[in-house]
């Protein structure tokens, strides 16, 4: 007599509770929240170090295959496990695709010509590109008043930033820094469509830390033939110590243990709370690179991540909220 199968390690595991996250952060959350500003803002830092040695292809694949070993480990560990349906696979290529493949190589060939605290500002545009696209493109996310000034703020910023590339000696010619800051850009807007391609894996039911390990397990398989079509490892020198400690950390610190600690932020404090680690990436990614990498940003370069700040802040409405409480205890008070 055939055995029942034996029931996944999935279905043996008791369903949690979803807890409602908090409106106001804890002292735990708030150190994780500046945590994970520091991991991602110590991402340009550690690809501004790594580009010296390797060429862009081959930093993003090693950084998503390297972290993709360290979350099979963790979700093998102490997740639910993987899921094995051809759909949902399918989806973990095009969520790596928009969230890894396309994003990590832009960013990365936009540090070859760009400071890493520049990229990191363009980069902190996602939440802006994500209003649109998301208005767009779902049924629940309206572009509000709020948003709409939000995203016009940030991208006068964003021009800001860009002027002098366009505006100045070399307008009759496209500038290597004005690619990289266009690049790095366009990043910002794979994400934002990825944000909103990633909604179908809490409808599919996969656990948040299985959709991290998927993607990047997936757009490892996608790099790994671009690496050795185009950058050819083979032909390339050795790279120094100090390159490839970048790119261990890059993948260990700022991509595995960035997106554990994004996911427990997120179940725990929820996206809107979560939407303050965009400001705080550029801060960390800027002391980096003018600590260690001896880099300076320009006036117009400040000037424009206040008004991303100041957009981004607007999209939120944090600020807007606590304005009019204070007006209305004022008026109460009178």
């Amino acid at each position: 007599m055939s055995r029942s199968p034996e029931p996944s390690r999935q279905s043996r595991t008791s369903p949690r509770v979803a807890k409602k996250p908090n409106v106001t952060m804890t002292g735990f959350e708030w150190s994780l929240l500046i945590g994970l500003s520091l991991l991602w803002g110590g991402s340009f830092f550690f690809v501004g170090v790594a580009v010296s040695g390797l060429p862009p292809f081959s930093i993003v694949f090693l950084r998503v295959a390297i972290a993709a070993l360290i979350l099979h480990v963790v979700v093998r560990a102490f997740g639910p496990g993987m899921p094995k349906g051809g759909a949902v696979w399918l989806a973990f290529f095009g969520m790596g695709f928009l969230n890894n493949a396309i994003p990590f190589s832009l960013l990365v060939w936009g540090q070859t010509q760009i400071a890493s605290g520049l990229a990191s500002i363009l980069n902190a545009t996602t939440p802006l590109f994500g209003v649109v696209v998301a208005h767009f493109l779902t049924d629940d996310e309206p572009m509000r008043a709020n948003r709409v000034a939000g995203v016009v703020i940030g991208f006068a910023g964003v021009a800001v930033m860009l002027a002098p590339e366009l505006t100045g000696e070399m307008a009759g010619e496209v500038s290597g820094a004005l690619l990289a800051q266009l690049a790095c850009l366009g990043a910002a807007l794979s994400y934002a469509f990825a944000s909103v391609f990633g909604r179908r894996f809490k409808r599919m039911g996969v656990s948040p830390i299985a959709t991290a390990t998927g993607q990047v397990t997936a757009s490892s398989i996608l790099l790994l033939p671009l690496a050795l079509l185009v950058d050819r490892p083979w032909e390339l020198g050795m790279p120094s110590m100090s390159v490839w400690l970048s790119v261990l950390a890059l993948a260990s610190v700022s991509t595995a243990l960035a997106y554990i600690a994004y996911f427990r932020l997120l179940e725990t404090a929820g996206a809107v709370n979560l939407l303050l680690v965009t400001l705080l990436v550029p801060v960390g990614a800027i002391l980096l690179g003018w600590l260690l990498l001896a880099e300076r940003l320009s006036p117009e370069h400040g000037i424009g991540m206040a008004l991303i700040a100041l957009g981004l802040a607007a999209i939120d409405g944090r600020p807007t909220r606590w304005l009019k409480g204070r007006l209305f205890r004022s008026e109460k008070a009178g």
